[in-house]
């Protein structure tokens, strides 16, 4: 078949009435063009219905490689640094035992209350009052307030403060309050030029909180 039986064929087949019983029939050029339209549709239906599910699969199983390798190279650094992680843990176990022991019990409150006035006549300072707040419970610990009023000169002040920094068991030092008060005494001097207020938070656990 040369080129123009097979031009031909195409300008002589009957599209409007196409025998598909008589398929042998047809002209050369339509019986190619028929199968290789076959073939295309065979082949984008095995892409469609086969190999793409197929591809899907591979993106999701590579995906799944990169995690699986990131979890082998963490999970291999930490079986390489165990023993380091070991000691680690022990000395964290050792800081938290002897933060705990920072803590106060409730038993030990009034004696802290009882630290705390001796820092401040220690410093040279009067105390105006000095009072438990209410406890203010937490998740691991509970939270104990103690509201301080001192009255004293500035260097005074700053060696209280420093005085409770250096208190065996854990205060914090909140919401300080700073006024200059003028009290004469009978020598007609003046004493106590300032009065600071201020809140002292001390903690303690909660029991079951070290479970």
């Amino acid at each position: 078949m040369n080129r123009q039986e097979f031009i031909d064929g195409f300008k002589k087949f009957d599209y409007q009435n196409v025998d598909f019983d008589n398929m042998g029939s047809w002209p050369a050029g339509i019986k190619i063009v028929f199968c290789i339209l076959i073939m295309a549709l065979v082949a984008a239906g095995g892409y469609f219905f086969i190999i793409k599910d197929q591809y899907g699969q591979l993106e999701r199983d590579v995906r799944t490689e990169s995690t699986l390798k990131k979890t082998y190279e963490e999970k291999a650094f930490k079986v390489a640094n165990l023993d380091a992680f070991k000691l680690q843990l022990i000395e964290m176990q050792d800081t938290f035992g002897a933060l705990l022991e920072q803590l106060p019990n409730e038993t030990e409150i009034s004696g802290l209350l009882d630290d705390i006035t001796f820092t401040g006549v220690q410093s040279g300072l009067d105390f105006d009052s000095l009072a438990l707040g209410q406890e203010i419970p937490s998740e691991l610990f509970i939270e104990t307030p103690i509201e301080i009023a001192v009255r004293g000169g500035y260097h005074e002040l700053g060696t209280f403060v420093s005085g409770m920094a250096a208190l065996p068991r854990i205060v914090t030092l909140h919401d300080f309050k700073i006024s200059r008060v003028s009290k004469t005494s009978s020598e007609g001097g003046v004493r106590a030029p300032l009065v600071m207020e201020v809140k002292a938070k001390t903690y303690r656990y909660k029991p079951g909180g070290e479970q």
